[in-house]
């Protein structure tokens, strides 16, 4: 069984736990992620034109990822509209949508990895990095963490990349 059905046969299971418990939050929660990856599935069928066109793991954490992204803009957009019951649902789903992912590497594990990779690129390309080679040097961590088998977030690793860049 590949990576992504052991997701899916997962995400069934955990279904079927949370109808038992009469958990309507997380049995929404673990819908909508069914749903996501199936869509992206069929998207994925679409393009490419197959009958079995199933999600690799780094497509399968994307959607987790893109899901994560927009319940951090509702929340945001909740606050600001005073609406803290609709911000404290969305940050309740984040909770369940990253069990399905690989740990999040922390903001100092995470630093560490940035100084780290970015000296081995100057390494390689024999001079001080400057800030014009933000997208290389974006491309280089992201690819390091992916590796590393852990995750981060995008708009931290941009910051301390680019804060690595200016100093």
């Amino acid at each position: 069984m590949s990576e992504q059905g052991a997701l899916e046969v997962l995400i069934s299971q955990q279904m079927v736990t949370a109808m038992k418990a009469h958990d309507a939050e997380r049995l929404g929660t673990l819908r909508l992620i069914k749903s996501a990856l199936m869509n992206k599935a069929i998207e994925k069928r679409g393009a490419q034109k197959q009958i079995d066109a199933s999600l690799t793991q780094p497509e399968s954490e994307q959607v987790l990822s893109s899901m994560i992204k927009q319940r951090r803009d509702s929340i945001e957009q909740f606050t600001k509209g005073n609406r803290p019951d609709l911000a404290t649902k969305e940050a309740a789903e984040i909770v369940i949508i990253e069990e399905f992912l690989p740990k999040a590497l922390d903001e100092a594990g995470l630093a560490k990895l940035v100084a780290e990779t970015l000296a081995e690129l100057e390494t390689t390309l024999g001079h001080k990095l400057s800030q014009k080679e933000m997208g290389p040097s974006m491309k280089a961590v992201q690819a390091k963490l992916q590796a590393a088998g852990v995750r981060a977030d995008g708009k931290a690793v941009s910051e301390l990349v680019k804060k690595a860049l200016t100093s």
